[in-house]
């Protein structure tokens, strides 16, 4: 089992940054492949990017050359730089990890078999 913790979450102005981390514990040889989620009030849950232990990334179309995901392997710890942030960036982000998903499939949450309880990101209109 992989425990997840994510933070960095917060209010922020359109056109500011934040970073989001993501911490793993326990089994961390469970997270060859990692992704960060997000759910908006009242929608459904969308991939925000994939990242697997080759470096292999996937982005969603809407934070294409906003977002960045990076994995400092030391540190067992999955990061978001997000850039320009807009008000239909607002959402709770959440990690999540699984040992053999592949990143076009993880994108989607298959594989992903760990889940964090997310972290709040506000961006007032």
């Amino acid at each position: 089992q992989v425990q997840l913790v994510e933070s960095g979450g917060g209010s922020v102005q359109a056109g500011g940054s934040l970073r989001l981390s993501c911490a793993a514990s326990g089994d961390t040889a469970s997270t060859f492949c990692m992704g960060w989620f997000r759910q908006a009030p009242g929608k459904e849950r969308e991939g925000v990017a994939a990242i697997d232990s080759d470096g292999i990334t996937k982005y969603a179309a809407s934070v294409k050359g906003r977002f960045t995901s990076s994995k400092d392997y030391a540190r067992n710890t999955l990061y978001l730089q997000m850039n320009s942030l807009k008000p239909e960036d607002t959402a709770m982000y959440y990690c999540a990890a699984g040992p053999m998903c592949d990143v076009p499939n993880g994108f989607f949450g298959i594989g992903m078999d760990n889940w964090g309880k997310g972290t709040l990101v506000t961006v007032p209109s």
